[in-house]
């Protein structure tokens, strides 16, 4: 159950991956940006203007509506009618979207408000109804049309202030009613306030229709895009990275339905154009490696042939070179035997051997024993190279084997007056070996340092731990400071029945017979020599291996090479 969760995460994830880095997805997520931006820029800059030209509307009325008043207010002023101006305003101001009109003297005194509130009360002249006529409390001879118009918030409205300066004109000035000098300008301010409710109710219901529309254009716009990036790049797109992962997986020929003539199409062919290229190579491969093999196959079997033939020609000069050698090796001693028998058979015939040859004939007889007995030796020899013997595998002591050597060994020694020094390690580790096979190969090789020493001189026996990168073996090294091996006869050293010493006194199979068993228990022997200075034999063991192997060891499992 959990794989089954977790399988289906990762396959989301997969796909989820996959979406996020589609080529079409980056697209059409960059292009619904760039629109978004743009029609929010179109819509933003569209609904100010907008708001402008309804503000435009509300000042023209306003200005208008001020106008009315104020002309009015002229005329009433001149008949000194101050009744029929405050009716007529009170007319205006009950119109809808009016909030209130006022005038102020140039004191800052509200003379007459639609709001009687206000009647009598001083404004301060820096507010903001008096900004646009005072600077510094000094009032202004002229306004600015920007100066008459302000907009400000009241009762949670906005509203649209006009300020229209009453202005001392000659029929003003010259009426008996007034009082004013010629000189002064401005005589008051009418300040008229509309509502601009309607006008934001308007703006605002006109903002949320272009809203609305704007949207609905995105919307559109944004599924004509992804249709049109669907179709010109993400279907061709898959098409191309399906036709990949098909020719990875070996539809070496595999062709790509071309749909337009563009770019894209333009790489579809070229697609086609290879898949179809690494098809035809494929097959050329194919045939060729199919002719290779059949002559690889064919020269392999001729060379089989040409093998066979070397190693039946090699093992018959093998056998044939062996006979010669055991022909000349028997040879010798049965011609002493059967010379001995003849001599002995006429001794006996003539009866002499009763009398004057009797202790002739007893020597004779001596002879023919050792002879038979070097024959019987050469044999066994022969059978020991020839035919490998069961091993004793056990986890064993070889500092103990060479202990048992050199016991056995120890009066040869002293005769031939060699001096032996004795360098074992304490720490070994027991190795996998047969005890009496190794100890055939150490007396193998003391012996032949013996004979090596014919005036006496100093024989060497050391082991010692060797570690390597990748496993453990143990050393052991038989050193002599003899006669030294000479360099034409070191390359043979290891073959059979090639020795150095005197007639009679070896048959030349010792070292043949010791590299056997060391390649049996897995092992190397090694010689360093140097032509009248001593010879080095080192011989290496690999350290104790599991019972398991022991078992493969002692079955024969360690590569035996036929001599």
């Amino acid at each position: 159950m959990q794989e089954t969760e977790r399988s289906r995460g990762d396959h989301r994830s997969k796909r989820s991956k996959r979406l996020t880095h589609s080529i079409s997805t980056k697209l059409i997520v960059s292009l619904l940006a760039i629109m978004v931006a743009i029609f929010a820029l179109f819509g933003y800059l569209n609904i100010r203007l907008h708001r402008q030209d309804l503000e435009a509307s509300q000042l023209a009325n306003a200005e208008r509506i001020s106008d009315v008043i104020r002309r009015a207010t002229i005329d009433y002023m001149l008949r000194d009618d101050r009744q029929g101006l405050y009716r007529a305003i009170q007319t205006i101001a009950d119109e809808p979207g009016m909030v209130k009109v006022r005038i102020l003297d140039q004191e800052g005194r509200i003379s007459y408000s639609t709001d009687p509130k206000e009647v009598s009360r001083i404004l301060d002249k820096s507010a903001e109804s008096c900004y646009g006529c005072h600077t510094q409390s000094q009032p202004l001879a002229r306004l600015n049309r920007p100066d008459r118009f302000r907009i400000y918030r009241s009762a949670g409205q906005r509203v649209l202030g006009i300020i229209t300066p009453i202005e001392n004109q000659p029929n003003c000035a010259n009426a008996s009613c007034h009082a004013h000098s010629a000189d002064q300008q401005v005589l008051g301010v009418l300040d008229t306030n509309l509502s601009l409710a309607k006008a934001d109710a308007q703006l605002a219901v006109s903002s949320a229709r272009m809203s609305y529309y704007t949207g609905g254009a995105l919307i559109v716009v944004a599924a004509l895009s992804w249709l049109f990036v669907w179709r010109v790049v993400d279907k061709p797109i898959k098409a191309l990275k399906n036709g990949t992962e098909r020719l990875a997986r070996g539809e070496l020929g595999y062709q790509i339905k071309v749909r337009s003539q563009d770019e894209v199409g333009d790489l579809a062919r070229s697609f086609n154009d290879m898949s179809l290229q690494l098809r035809v190579a494929n097959e050329e491969i194919i045939d060729w490696a199919k002719t290779l093999e059949d002559r690889v196959e064919q020269k392999t079997t001729e060379l089989q042939r040409a093998h066979d033939h070397v190693l039946h020609v090699e093992r018959m000069a093998s056998i044939g070179k062996m006979a010669a050698v055991v022909a000349h090796e028997v040879n010798n001693p049965l011609s002493g035997i059967l010379t001995y028998a003849k001599l002995l058979r006429k001794w006996v015939g003539t009866g002499q051997t009763e009398r004057e040859k009797r202790e002739e004939a007893m020597q004779c007889l001596e002879l023919i024993a050792t002879e038979s007995r070097r024959c019987g030796d050469l044999i066994h020899n022969l059978l020991s190279l020839s035919r490998t013997a069961p091993m004793n595998v056990q986890s064993t002591d070889l500092n103990a084997v060479i202990h048992r050597c050199v016991q056995l060994v120890r009066h040869q020694l002293d005769l031939a007056g060699i001096e032996l020094q004795l360098k074992l390690a304490t720490d070994l580790p027991f190795v996998a070996c047969d005890p009496a096979q190794m100890e055939q190969v150490f007396i193998a090789l003391i012996m032949n340092a013996v004979d090596a020493m014919p005036d006496g001189g100093t024989l060497w026996l050391e082991d010692q731990l060797a570690r390597t990168d990748d496993k453990t073996e143990i050393e052991v090294r038989v050193r002599d400071d003899g006669t030294g091996i000479a360099p034409d006869v070191l390359p043979h050293i290891f073959e059979p029945f090639m020795t150095t010493k005197e007639h009679g006194r070896g048959t030349g199979l010792g070292l043949a017979i010791a590299r056997g068993i060391m390649e049996r228990h897995n092992g190397r022997i090694e010689v360093e020599t140097e032509f009248g200075r001593g010879t080095t034999f080192i011989l290496t063991l690999p350290s104790q291996v599991p019972d398991a192997a022991l078992v493969e060891v002692a079955a024969g499992g360690f590569a035996t090479k036929a001599r």
